[in-house]
């Protein structure tokens, strides 16, 4: 009866395998079981044999099949993965059919013992062969580590160009690295091309599509279509999923966990690891993720900025260890909101705990900053590191964030600080009632407040300065101190006069868009008038031009040039703050610049206006941030995190990464997570910044401190 069983068994394998090879689907293998590809045949229902070496994969496989011979442990070279001229000919003689991935040696080809290390370069498509993707089409191979070679007819190369889809200026003025190409009858690639999920390659369309050439080629079977494509990071939700009740809420707990996920919050132990990175003495504050063993902080020696754009090999993304005053106010309120939301203290404690290292215990309101008898008093600094330098707009988004967390968290400890915060930023802007992008402190206090308070400056860029006018409509709402109201006016008159051809628009005429938004919605609270409406609608309606029905606001680039350097040709790439697209119509989304705030801005506008069409967009908005969350069992540190770019018409994490600082895949405890997180809760519970914090008991300390800095 046993014998009979076993028989039975034996012979239906057997016809398994009988079947499966007589499909082509039986492979021989060189390589880690680990292997990204190891493991997608296997999924995808492949027969795979592995063996020892390269040689024992070729010797064993039968006439016609399909060998794949890929380096143990890219990015280390490969002792065994040495392909002689005895394998190719044996190779030969049974008709095999062979991808070779990463050799340390190959018969004609010149390969050195070391890769080169690559960032901004991206795989191009250099032949007609891969379905649905035309010569010049992008590939992101992040962090490439590629054997330099010659070759001819590559089917990719490996170069620096310029572009979102394509190779906008094609290959001639930039250096070229042959990456996949046929040699010897054999498909060579010079990188480790099978670590796509491990790597987190993409777009996720486009290495489908490159893989199924290479496994049609090398196994023999016919429009192979990947149906058990896995990645490690993805978004929550499909374009069209229906989302689930409490998806929302959802988003906005998985988003506060994230700052502790990714342990962004400084650690006493770790305290003299991060003076590694963290910028000083004109270093850039970038660095290896944290490693797993160091604890999270509990606030008190504040939050850093989070990942820069740059993805490692492995698929760990590198952090930006910068200490920043607005990142420390935005996150505040951030947790504030998610700690009322949930009833969570320790989210409470660590928000207050971030305000009271902003004003009190870092360098930020330190030294002259916090002497009264200085013209800087009041301003707060930048960075830890470059706390002379004043940005209205990171100082508005450091007090308004500090605002909002005080008022949910009930507090009025900070009134005094953010009274004289406003009102330092507020001293020092011209007479028209612009203030410009950026004031030092040896120039304030060489040059006198009289200096900046006298300047005609006119700086058409909202992006730089609207929020700050916020903050002064927020402030005279509470104090009545006219010059805030009348000054602001003139300046969104002004702002609104020059539209759209004397803006500023820095990488993305939709920023400024988004950012003008919010002053106006509240300058309808403080003078509810018909021409302040026409002002608000008009920029509601600028922007809602744009918006997709998925609810992402697509990218716009201005007339003539921008603020950062113009990508006029391949090798301008990668050296200064920039745009995700390359031309209009391209279906990308800012997270970093646009929907962050364009989410909160049009929530204030809704509330102000009580108009049902602004409601309705806040709320596509609002979906479109909850479908394109991060989910990541594997990277939990950004499990819960949203990247600045997202290509809405492929549905995935796709953009220019042309940006020096802060490319497509960047993240950001402040502007990013913060905005959308404290928007999201908002949302949630129908409420506004301005309501929420229309109780605020800051007026009479306001009124002490107007009186003394604004002495003549």
């Amino acid at each position: 009866m046993k014998a009979t069983f076993f028989l039975w068994i034996c012979i239906l394998l057997a016809t398994g395998l009988t079947a499966r090879a007589g499909k082509g689907k039986e492979v021989y293998f060189y390589g880690n079981v680990r292997n990204d590809l190891y493991r997608l045949l296997l999924r995808e229902g492949f027969a795979v044999r592995k063996y020892s070496s390269p040689e024992a994969a070729v010797k064993a496989a039968p006439r016609g099949a399909g060998v794949f011979i890929l380096a143990n442990n890219y990015p280390q070279a490969d002792p065994v993965n040495r392909i002689s001229r005895q394998l190719l000919e044996e190779a030969a003689k049974k008709s095999l059919r062979l991808y070779i991935e990463y050799p340390s040696s190959f018969p004609g080809l010149d390969i050195p013992e070391k890769p080169i290390e690559t960032k901004f370069e991206r795989g191009v498509i250099t032949a007609d062969v891969f379905s649905g993707l035309a010569p010049m089409s992008l590939l992101g191979i992040h962090d490439c580590h590629i054997l330099p070679v010659t070759a001819g007819n590559p089917l990719i190369v490996l170069a620096k160009v310029v572009g979102l889809d394509k190779a906008e200026y094609g290959l001639a003025d930039t250096k070229t690295y042959p990456l996949l190409f046929e040699q010897d009858n054999a498909l060579v690639c010079m990188t480790g091309l099978s670590n796509f999920q491990t790597g987190r390659y993409g777009p996720k369309a486009s290495m489908k599509t490159v893989w199924a050439y290479i496994l049609s080629r090398i196994t023999g079977v016919e429009n192979i279509t990947l149906k058990k494509w896995e990645e490690d990071v993805r978004p929550m939700y499909g374009k069209t999923t229906p989302l689930p009740a409490g998806a929302r809420l959802t988003s906005i707990r998985k988003g506060v966990a994230w700052f502790d996920n990714g342990r962004f919050f400084i650690h006493p132990a770790w305290k003299e690891y991060w003076h590694q990175y963290d910028g000083k003495n004109g270093t850039t504050p970038v660095g290896p993720a944290l490693p797993a063993d160091k604890p999270n902080g509990n606030g008190s020696l504040g939050i850093i900025e989070g990942h820069t754009s740059t993805i490692y090999y492995d698929g760990h993304q590198q952090y930006r260890y910068w200490m920043r005053a607005d990142v420390q106010g935005e996150t505040s309120m951030a947790l504030a909101a998610a700690g009322r939301l949930f009833n969570n203290q320790t989210y409470k404690d660590k928000s207050a705990r971030l305000i009271d290292f902003m004003f009190h215990t870092s360098n930020m309101r330190a030294g002259a900053k916090n002497d009264p008898a200085s013209p800087v008093y009041g301003l707060i600094g930048w960075a830890t590191t470059a706390a002379g330098s004043f940005y209205g707009d990171d100082n508005a988004r450091a007090i308004l964030g500090a605002i909002g967390a005080a008022s949910y968290l009930n507090k009025s400890k900070w009134d005094k600080e953010l009274a004289e915060a406003i009102m330092a930023n507020f001293r020092t802007t011209g007479n028209l009632g612009f203030r410009g992008e950026r004031i030092e402190e040896p120039d304030i206090i060489k040059n006198g407040l009289q200096f900046y308070q006298q300047r005609d400056l006119i700086y058409i860029s909202p992006h730089f300065e609207s929020w700050m006018w916020a903050c002064y409509l927020w402030l005279y709402d509470k104090t009545k101190y006219e010059p805030l109201l009348s000054q602001t006016k003139k300046a969104i008159r002004i702002t609104m006069e020059g539209y759209p051809d004397k803006w500023l628009w820095g990488s993305s005429m939709q920023t400024q868009r988004a950012r003008m938004i919010l002053p106006l919605a509240w300058l309808v609270r403080v003078e509810d008038t018909q021409e302040h409406r026409q002002w608000l609608d008009k920029m509601v309606n600028e922007i809602l031009k744009y918006q997709d029905e998925s609810g992402a606001i697509m990218e716009e680039l201005g007339k003539g040039k921008g603020m950062f350097r113009e990508l006029k040709k391949n090798d301008d790439y990668g050296l200064d703050e920039g745009s995700l697209i390359f031309r209009n119509g391209e279906k990308v989304a800012c997270m970093l610049y646009t929907c962050n705030f364009a989410v909160f801005s049009l929530n204030e506008a809704a509330a102000a206006a009580g108009d049902k069409k602004y409601r309705d967009a806040v709320n596509k908005l609002s979906d479109f941030l909850t479908r394109i969350q991060v989910q990541s069992e594997k990277h939990k540190d950004v499990d819960g995190a949203w990247f600045r770019g997202f290509d809405y018409g492929r549905w995935d994490y796709w953009a220019s990464n042309s940006d020096a600082g802060w490319g497509a895949w960047c993240t950001l405890t402040g502007w990013i997570q913060s905005w959308i997180v404290t928007t999201q809760a908002q949302i949630q519970q129908r409420e506004n910044f301005w309501d929420l914090t229309k109780n605020s008991a800051i007026g009479k300390p306001a009124e002490a401190v107007i009186g003394s800095m604004m002495r003549k």
